[in-house]
C-alpha cells in the first residue's frame, strides 16, 4: 500500500523527500518540523526546505510562530485538485499531439493501410469519426459486439459540432443521427468528409455474428476514391441510378 501511495504522489510531481514528508504529515495531521523529520526519515538539515516546497504546492499549510507549525491539507482535497490539474495537462497535450497527427496523417506517402482485428478496427473507426468536420456517411452491413455503445458518444460529439451524419443499415440502429434501413451485404464502409474512408470485412459464425479475430479494415486516404464512394453513397441514399452502386 505504501508503495502505491508513494507512486501516486510522484505522479503528482512530488520528489521522494516531498512524498515522504507529506505521508508523514498525513499521519501527524499537525506537527513541528522536527517531528516531521523524525516521522519521515528526512535529515533535519533538509526538512524546512521540503516543508516550504510542500506549502508552495498546497500540500501543507504553515502556522507562523516560533517554532513554525505545519498542518496537512486533507488528502481528499489534494488528490481532487491534483487530478483536475493532471487531467487538464493531459488534455492539452493530447489535443496538441492530435492536431499534429491529423495535419501529418494525410501527408504520409502510403495512404492505404490494412488493419486486422476488431479492437484495432474499432479504435481506428472512432479516431476517423472524431476527425469529421462536415459529413460522415456509413454503410453498416454488420455490427461488432458492443460497437454501438462505442459509436454513440463519438457520433454525438460530431453531430453537436454540426456534422451531417447519415447511416444505412439492414436494421434500425439506436444512434443520434439519421438511419435508413436498406438491404445490403454484410460489408462495412464509411466515408469522412469525402476525403478518407474505410472498408471493413469479416468472417461470420453460423449464427451470423462477426468473428473478431478475422475482421479486416482497409483504411484509405486517397481523396479521389473516397469522393467517388461518397457520391455512390448519395446515389443510393437518394434513390438515384448509379453504375455499380449496388456493390458498395
Amino acid at each position: 500500500m505504501e508503495r502505491k501511495v508513494m507512486k501516486a504522489l510522484r505522479l503528482m510531481g512530488l520528489t521522494d523527500y516531498q512524498a515522504a514528508a507529506y505521508t508523514a504529515m498525513v499521519s501527524l495531521v499537525s506537527a513541528g518540523a522536527s517531528d516531521v523529520a523524525e516521522a519521515s526519515g528526512i535529515p533535519r538539515s533538509r526538512i524546512y526546505e521540503v516543508l516550504r516546497q510542500l506549502s508552495d504546492r498546497g500540500f501543507v499549510e504553515v502556522e507562523r510562530g516560533k517554532p513554525l507549525r505545519y498542518h496537512v491539507v486533507p488528502p481528499a482535497e489534494v488528490f481532487r485538485r491534483e487530478k483536475k490539474r493532471i487531467m487538464k495537462e493531459l488534455d492539452e497535450a493530447m489535443n496538441q499531439l492530435r492536431r499534429t497527427y491529423e495535419d501529418q496523417v494525410a501527408r504520409v506517402p502510403a495512404p492505404v493501410w490494412l488493419i486486422h482485428g476488431q479492437e484495432k478496427i474499432m479504435k481506428k473507426e472512432i479516431e476517423i469519426i472524431s476527425r469529421t468536420r462536415s459529413e460522415l456517411k456509413m454503410r453498416m452491413g454488420f455490427i461488432f459486439r458492443d460497437e454501438l455503445r462505442e459509436l454513440r458518444p463519438a457520433i454525438e460529439r460530431i453531430v453537436d459540432r454540426g456534422a451531417d451524419v447519415r447511416i444505412m443499415a439492414p436494421e434500425d440502429l439506436d444512434l443520434p443521427c439519421e438511419v435508413r434501413v436498406v438491404s445490403m451485404p454484410p460489408v462495412r464502409m464509411f466515408v469522412r468528409d469525402s476525403g478518407e474512408m474505410m472498408w471493413i470485412f469479416s468472417r461470420f459464425t453460423p449464427e451470423g455474428s462477426p468473428i473478431p479475430e478475422t475482421a479486416m479494415g482497409i483504411w484509405n486516404q486517397y481523396p479521389e476514391i473516397a469522393e467517388n464512394y461518397s457520391r455512390i453513397f448519395d446515389s443510393i441514399w437518394y434513390g438515384e441510378s448509379y453504375g455499380g452502386a449496388g456493390g458498395i
